[in-house]
């Protein structure tokens, strides 16, 4: 189980949004390449960047700065997401160093590019589903789509995903906890892993999640909780890590 922590980044500051509204954020550094050291002295095994003003206008704002984390952390895996909608931007990004490429509104909106990305880009795509009440919300989440969250999953699932990051929309930002039931019941359907998003708080979100690990899901994503200080980085990974050895 990894513990994956966040660093979205907004007019290049690391923020974090609550349910994803771009004008309801807190800047928690104007430094999102010092925010990566601390999170990777601390332990993390992988990354997850989000160019939020990507997000918005549908291609890369924020590439220079990911480029440098990428850059500065060789060692350590990163996926990227925000407004990631060409094959063009695929390339910039892995040629940039980084390993996973999140595919979200273009997913949605256009599912054989998926198919294609899998095609071209190999081992490197994941797909990003943010969902409020089983639909699946685009363009930073400012729209909802009327697309089920689960047979879209299935769909790219065949096309060769590596995996499926799920967030419930309602829950993100918030610390409040996990939509466990929402996120195993989605991991259940699929063969490929699952990484859970929105609403970790504490240690006892890592156990609950540790304790559903063989339902397909192997990782979670955190922000404002590592960054308001209710879950302890290390800490985490360290139980998630005792936890998935019995």
């Amino acid at each position: 189980m990894l513990i994956i922590p966040a660093i979205d980044i907004k007019d290049g500051k690391c923020v974090r949004l609550r349910q994803g509204v771009m004008s309801d954020d807190t800047v928690y550094s104007d430094d999102p390449v010092a925010m990566a050291a601390r999170w990777v002295a601390e332990g993390a095994r992988r990354l997850h960047l989000v160019d939020l003003n990507g997000a918005t206008v549908g291609s890369p704002i924020n590439f220079a700065v990911i480029r440098e984390i990428a850059q500065a952390f060789p060692q350590v895996p990163i996926e990227v997401g925000g407004g990631i909608r060409d094959e063009d931007t695929i390339q910039r990004y892995l040629d940039a160093g980084v390993r996973y490429v999140i595919i979200g509104t273009k997913a949605v909106t256009t599912p054989h590019f998926v198919q294609d990305v899998c095609l071209e880009f190999p081992g490197h795509i994941m797909v990003g589903l943010d969902v409020r009440d089983g639909k699946v919300a685009i363009e930073g989440w400012s729209k909802l789509a009327r697309h089920d969250a689960l047979d879209l999953a299935k769909q790219f699932e065949d096309n060769g995903v590596d995996a499926i990051i799920f967030t419930d929309i309602h829950r993100d930002g918030m610390m409040n906890g996990l939509n466990l039931d929402a996120t195993v019941a989605f991991a259940r359907e699929l063969t490929i892993p699952v990484i859970a998003s929105g609403g970790v708080t504490n240690l006892d979100d890592i156990r609950a999640l540790c304790a559903v690990e063989s339902e397909g899901i192997c990782g979670t994503v955190t922000g404002r909780a590592i960054y308001e200080g209710s879950l302890d980085l290390r800490a985490a990974q360290a139980l998630a890590d005792q936890l998935s050895a019995r």
